[in-house]
């Protein structure tokens, strides 16, 4: 897929990412890399961090980056070791990424296996992960003369100012290659030090000493805490099982609220709680019940949903309003209602509480009343308050005031015992070991700490389907449990992520290798990554110039609300390497204002405009400052690839204008599917599947303006010309719209400023594009495209069917964002709310998004009646037939579209086809079609209309664990 022509030539040669990326064998071997949460790369288990990019998409940016494009130009020994292009990039994907297999055809095979149940050998795939790989000494000798003959410097400088979890530096590092990784936000600062510095600072020797000083801690935490955490002879103590309580507003009892009572959903037997109540009784009783009795008992059907509860003392409903009132006037409590262990034999199972169990629970709550004072007065207790004006303010909703008030009062007593005797280790460990070691442990330790917070507060809960505790962010907010777990953190908590802190150092260690730590070895010895704190629109000790490559995952406007979210991480950290780290904790929170996220919430109260618009506002003017230092410290010959996945256009309308107007231009665009797609089926939520790498240079500087009259025809052009390519490719759905806004800002930044007709109102000068309208140009060539390819020619419609169909087609879910809902409309000339919403019920929209109607949600008086002689669209008479399918059978459909005329008319038989083509034919693991619309789509076509092409049928994944003859990283 060579990019179209360039206007401008930097000083260098072309770069690899410019004219090719591997796309299918990439985004195949992402997908694989995050398939099972058992296996991923050691960063994910170090610590919590959103939205990490996969490595292999990360190694194949930096080094498509820096690597020179085959030429005929290069030295002899060179040319002999690459004789043609092909054989090059043959080397790069398998030699460098190690992607030394087919993962594309290996993941079909293994859908096809997973059917017959066959034994594959090696998984499926032959060979490991990869992430697991790392480009041995020989390979990277190559790269250093490839990019000395590139560069004149074998080893440039790539930085990454918006860093996160770290992905990018860290596989920058794992090929030898030196990195300035920035980060503004305390928590992931600290983070790339543990992912960058300390592994290949220290190699795996550092594991005997986190592991001794962390037993050591470990060990003063059991003595201390034992008491309050009792077990009963020849058991080991999983978890407490929790629900919360108010008291009912009927009898003054109180009502413990779950979602559902289910203990073990899926492995046989499975248990569940049985709640039991009696008039005589102050308290619920719980019956642990087994089997068939457990089914029996309903415990799907729990005492709240959607905020309402429903009291088992009386039957009656509890409004959601009463229920908030009571956790904001502190009278939200919790009760025990069961506990997870292990028996001797090693055998998982439940029993009810004890006595004893109960007992400790009131020693506990005494303990910490006892000890608040002084921990208060030396600052260990995390009594900042939570923000008011934070995105997701549920914790406040249900009186959680403080950081401190997500935590229970067993385990605050827990986490604050641990934070004491981790200050006292410390002192041992400063002691023992030189000051950059002993650093580097009490990190490590203190990572352990945040682990053990995310695994046991109130907001972390019981996952029935796999016997665990899931951890307070299994989502990206605060999502409010109504029960939850807490783990044995006399015994096993803190163990438990001390293990899991080793296991990823071990693995970080390993990773990182002897590459990053040759950089010691130099001439002029460097650490192998130079880490920064502070914001990446501000980086005044890099010089202008200096940095060779630039490979960035900026925040996508508002996907991810970093600050608010890992200020929970926060105000641990600052009580526990603060003083280590006093550049980053010097706040009393993370700092959201600096921060470039589209965040409404900063602007609420604010009059003249709505808190969206002055939130995207905020979020491009500081993504143009952020490029715009970026074009300060790259070289004139550096290339910046950006990392960018949004479902919205108006995230790319903002990113793309940021992005031209600090003096890019957009150079190459890749398409790289790192999501799975079964994930959306199961959620029947939309989202985007691909991650776009965009590969730009510095702009020359602008000339003449361009008119977008004279542009227009070359956006269309551009983005039609892509759009095949990428179907070509196996990019389908909202993916193949996403991919072709690369190309299409590539060919607005090439021309810029563009202006069009129009006159600003408040410089009284021609308007410049926006990137959106260049963006609407685009959707509608994808429209076009994916019409023709769904009904195999040219079929006109009338708008509203348009729309349903494209939007399965492109969405492939029900529910999808209202704005891109919007933006389809607009593209096909229909109005969302008063035809699509309104007149026709097409959609329903609730908040930010829209949710495609099932037939028999559409249907009203006089709409989608059989008998009418007429209807006001072909989606109607579709709608009609489907729902006669679904009531009465198909032999009373075929009497219908007898009836109307339409069994053979050639027009309703092409907009079957393409539903047919649109609609996901996904099934459950029963066999039921998941989509009521493909169930009776199918019906007909195999009674009225079977020279019709079928669906493919997918069927969901297995439930998590191993099928028989797969490897574990086939975990599903």
């Amino acid at each position: 897929m060579q990019r179209c022509t360039d206007t401008f030539n930097p000083p260098g040669p072309s770069l690899l990412v410019e004219g090719w990326v591997p796309i299918g064998p990439l985004g195949g071997e992402a997908n694989r890399e995050r398939k099972a949460s058992s296996a991923l790369p050691p960063l994910y288990f170090l610590h919590v961090w959103w939205a990490r990019r996969p490595l292999v998409v990360s190694r194949a940016a930096v080094l498509g980056s820096l690597l020179p494009a085959w030429s005929r130009d290069w030295p002899a020994d060179l040319r002999g070791r690459f004789p043609d292009e092909a054989t090059y990039r043959q080397w790069f994907v398998r030699d460098l990424l190690g992607i030394r297999g087919d993962p594309v055809t290996a993941r079909r095979a293994i859908e096809r296996a997973k059917e017959t149940r066959e034994r594959l050998p090696g998984g499926g795939y032959g060979y490991q992960r990869a992430f697991t790989y790392s480009p041995p000494e020989e390979h990277l000798q190559v790269v250093r003369q490839l990019l000395t003959w590139a560069w004149g410097d074998g080893d440039p400088v790539v930085a990454d100012p918006m860093a996160g979890g770290g992905s990018i530096p860290f596989e920058a590092l794992r090929c030898g290659l030196p990195v300035v990784a920035g980060e503004l936000n305390p928590v992931a600062y600290v983070i790339l030090a543990a992912t960058l510095d300390y592994p290949a600072r220290f190699g795996e020797d550092l594991v005997s000493d986190i592991e001794r000083f962390g037993q050591m801690w470990a060990e003063r935490a059991q003595e201390r805490l034992a008491p309050y955490f009792p077990v009963q002879p020849r058991e080991r103590v999983f978890a407490y099982l929790w629900a919360r309580t108010v008291a009912c507003p009927y009898t003054g009892k109180p009502v413990p609220l779950s979602p559902n009572w289910w203990l073990r959903s899926k492995d046989e037997p499975v248990v569940a709680v049985r709640l039991v109540t009696d008039d005589d009784a102050d308290i619920c009783g719980f019956e642990i019940v087994r089997g068939r009795a457990a089914r029996a008992a309903r415990p799907e059907r729990g005492t709240v949903a959607g905020g309402e509860g429903i009291s088992p003392w009386t039957g009656d409903p509890i409004p959601e309003d009463y229920i908030k009132a009571e956790a904001q006037a502190g009278r939200m409590g919790a009760q025990l209602y069961a506990v997870a262990i292990q028996t001797a034999q090693g055998k998982k199972d439940f029993r009810p509480p004890a006595e004893a169990d109960l007992e400790a629970v009131r020693q506990a709550e005494e303990e910490l009343a006892r000890r608040l004072p002084a921990w208060e007065a030396k600052g260990l207790v995390p009594r900042e308050a939570f923000p008011e004006t934070a995105t997701d303010t549920r914790p406040l909703q249900y009186g959680m005031r403080t950081w401190a008030d997500l935590f229970s009062p067993r385990q605050l007593l827990a986490l604050c015992t641990y934070l004491e005797a981790y200050h006292e280790v410390a002192e041992e460990v400063r002691r023992a070991l030189p000051e950059e070691r002993a650093r580097a442990v009490l990190t490590y330790l203190a990572l352990v700490l945040d682990k053990c917070a995310d695994y046991n507060s109130t907001l972390a809960s019981w996952d029935a389907t796999r016997f665990k505790v899931r951890n307070t962010f299994d989502r990206h907010d605060f999502s409010f449990k109504w029960s939850f777990g807490e783990f044995d953190a006399a015994r096993m908590l803190l163990p438990w992520a001390l293990d899991q802190v080793l296991d990823a150092y071990r693995g970080l260690a390993r990773l990182a290798g002897p590459p990053a730590r040759r950089l010691f070895a130099t001439p002029n010895p460097r650490p192998p990554a130079t880490i920064r704190p502070g914001n990446a629109a501000h980086m005044p000790e890099v010089l202008t110039g200096s940095i060779h490559a630039i490979v960035v995952d900026p925040p996508y406007y508002a996907n991810v609300m970093y600050g608010e979210l890992s200020d929970f991480f926060y105000v641990w950290l600052k009580r526990a390497v603060g003083d280590l780290y006093p550049e980053a904790f010097a706040s009393v929170l993370t700092d959201k204002d600096a921060e470039a996220v589209a965040n409404p919430a900063r602007f609420k109260g604010l009059s003249g405009r709505r808190p969206d618009d002055l939130a995207d506002q905020d979020y491009e003017r500081k993504m143009f400052a952020c490029f715009r230092e970026f074009h300060r410290v790259l070289r004139d010959d550096g290339v910046l690839t950006v990392m960018f996945t949004h479902k919205r256009a108006d995230a790319w309308n903002a990113l793309g204008r940021a992005l031209i107007e600090a003096g890019f231009e957009v150079r190459a665009s890749w398409p790289v599917r790192t999501e799975s797609e079964h994930s959306l089926h199961q959620a029947k939520k939309n989202a985007a599947q691909s991650t776009i790498l965009m590969v730009c240079r510095k702009r020359p500087p602008a000339g003449d303006p361009a008119w977008w009259d004279e542009v227009r025809g070359k956006v269309r052009e551009e983005a039609r010309t892509r759009a095949r390519e990428y179907e070509a490719a196996g990019i389908t759905g909202v993916d193949l719209y996403l991919a072709t806004y690369g190309p299409t800002l590539g060919v607005l930044s090439r021309h810029w400023p563009v202006l069009t007709g129009e006159t600003d109102p408040e410089t009284k000068e021609p308007r410049r594009l926006a990137p959106e309208d260049a963006l609407h140009v685009a959707r509608e060539e994808v429209i076009a495209l994916r019409k023709q390819g769904l009904l195999g020619r040219a079929v006109q419609f009338d708008p509203v069917t348009d729309f349903y169909l494209l939007a399965w087609d492109a969405f492939r879910a029900a529910t999808f964002p209202a704005d891109e809902a919007r933006k389809l409309a607009l593209a096909l000339g229909v109005d969302l709310e008063s035809s699509l919403v309104r007149q026709h019920r097409v959609l329903a929209k609730r908040g930010d998004a829209v949710t495609l109607q099932e037939p028999r949600e559409r249907r009203t008086r006089g709409r989608l009646d059989p008998e009418a002689e007429t209807f006001p669209t072909w989606l109607d008479a579709v709608h009609t037939a489907l729902l006669v399918v679904q009531e009465d059978g198909t032999r009373a459909a075929r009497r219908f579209l007898d009836s109307h005329g339409l069994t053979g008319d050639a027009t309703f038989k092409a907009l079957a086809q393409g539903l047919i083509r649109a609609i996901p034919a996904t099934r459950d693991r029963d066999g039921h079609y998941l989509r009521p619309e493909a169930d009776a789509l199918e019906r007909l076509r195999q009674a009225v209309f079977p020279d019709l092409e079928p669906a493919p049928v997918e069927t969901l994944p297995p439930e998590p664990g191993r099928l028989p003859g797969f490897a574990e990283d086939e975990e599903v």
